[in-house]
């Protein structure tokens, strides 16, 4: 039995649970390194002061840019790959690897020479006070250097993932997160770099990472070679790619605006601690959701291969105990976080400054959106199933609701009506309202499955007959 083929049994025939379980949970610890590098810098720049905080506020919309890119290629291609081995096309997953990693690499490196072209208006566009701009500017000279290895890695990890081998994936993501989590007081404060320092830390533990993902596909752990001379020509290629990957642009592309408008929003209505204040809360509230996009992931390719093998009843299975353990976990996750909100704000707090304020804010906004966090489950599992299934303009809907569709209304209503309340307010009903947008996308998803099962089972039926 080939490699390619016993791959194919362990996704089509193996318990469904344990495949879930086990990819997702890889899954869940890379995203969870994902947000560590957002939130790390966060952590130990909170030293040096609270506009150093903010500043690191202000400029992450530009790496959730950068992570569109890669989720967008990288969620794309995996879809389309693990259909494509689920129907046993190796040939085109190939192509459709290797056209995604090089695509990507390629428009990074587009995004980098931009953001230095027009890096003070940038600036002052992503919600930067004057008091902010010095630290903001000297942080993300460092950052966008990384921007091309960083969408490459995200395109590398959704590949591992598609074909079934997360913790592949998790291991080159994990050992970028740790590097960071070192070098970040070592050269923020050992080497006396300030904020500089955490940017430098970040770009070479991105480095790291996507060095261990990469020697992953050219020590041909994977099935997918990584070949520039698989790299298809074709427009209708990357168009297919971006189409399927549209979602995950939606998701990611519009939780790049609303920060910006959230940034704006705080500054219109709070100070440099109300931006810090909701840019902290964020950070936290990113690990938590991080997990129920990690099990969705998980389950991604479990729904891809089956489906596509035409095993409607265990793609049903699936997603049904993802959703069940995604809303229990977040569950726990949430209720700890809201009980401990004070403590938690606290951590990126600088000890050396006035910071009652930021704290106080902080608290107030984490408990508010630890309530709305756990019905998130439902969108999430819907949206994945949707864009593994091919069905990208239903999945886009669905992915531009929590920071599209509701968010930009209220994040522009709310704060005229409540002040700083508004902002706090804004996500926590956003959420709410995606929630309950996705119900009867839900139960029409387990109905169609229902169907397509028993279509398959009259047609098995005719066949032995």
């Amino acid at each position: 039995m080939t490699k390619e083929d016993a791959q194919y049994e362990k996704m089509t025939q193996g318990n469904t649970k344990k495949l879930v379980l086990s990819l997702g949970t890889a899954t869940m610890i890379s995203m969870l390194i994902t947000a560590i590098y957002n939130i790390a810098d966060t952590f130990f720049v909170s030293d040096i002061s609270k506009n150093a905080t903010a500043a690191v506020t202000v400029v992450f919309p530009l790496m959730a840019i950068i992570q569109a890119v890669g989720f967008t290629l990288g969620m794309g291609a995996g879809s389309l790959v693990s259909s494509a081995l689920g129907e046993k096309r190796n040939e085109d997953a190939q192509i459709i690897g290797s056209s995604a990693f090089y695509g990507s690499v390629i428009l990074g490196t587009i995004i980098t020479v931009l953001c230095y072209i027009f890096m003070n208006p940038l600036m002052k566009l992503l919600g930067s006070t004057d008091d902010i701009l010095p630290y903001a500017r000297d942080y993300s000279l460092w950052i966008v250097a990384g921007f091309p290895l960083m969408a490459g890695s995200f395109v590398m990890n959704n590949l591992l993932r598609s074909e079934g081998k997360a913790k592949f994936a998790m291991i080159g993501l994990t050992t970028g997160g740790i590097l960071n989590m070192i070098l970040d007081p070592v050269l923020i404060s050992g080497c006396s770099l300030g904020i500089s320092g955490a940017a430098i830390a970040t770009v070479i533990s991105q480095a790291v990472s996507f060095t261990i993902l990469l020697m992953m596909f050219l020590l041909k752990k994977s099935i997918i070679k990584l070949s520039i001379k698989e790299t298809s020509h074709k427009i209708k290629v990357y168009g297919e790619i971006v189409k399927v990957g549209f979602p995950s642009l939606c998701r990611q592309g519009l939780a790049s605006i609303a920060t910006i408008l959230l940034n704006n929003a705080a500054k219109n209505y709070g100070n440099e601690s109300t931006i810090a204040a909701i840019g902290v809360t964020n950070k936290v509230v990113m690990i938590i959701f991080s997990m129920c996009l990690g099990i969705g992931q998980g389950y991604q390719p479990v729904c891809g291969y089956n489906y596509f093998a035409k095993k409607y009843d265990r793609v049903k299975e699936a997603m049904i105990f993802t959703f069940i353990f995604s809303f229990v976990a977040m569950t726990l996750v949430s209720l700890v976080c809201f009980i401990f909100a004070k403590q938690i704000i606290t951590v990126f707090a600088n000890s050396h400054e006035d910071t009652t304020e930021l704290i106080e804010i902080g608290k107030k906004a984490l408990r508010f959106q630890c309530i709305s966090m756990p019905i998130l489950s439902l969108n999430v599992i819907v949206n994945m199933t949707y864009q593994s299934t091919k069905r990208s303009v239903i999945a886009s809907i669905l992915s531009c609701c929590r920071q599209g569709l509701f968010f930009i209304p209220f994040v522009l209503i709310l704060p005229l009506i409540f002040k700083l309340n508004g902002v706090i307010l804004t996500q926590p009903i956003s959420d709410i309202c995606t929630s309950l947008f996705s119900v009867p996308f839900f139960i029409a998803t387990l109905k169609d499955l229902n169907k397509k099962n028993k279509e398959t089972i009259v047609e098995s039926s005719i066949e032995a007959i």
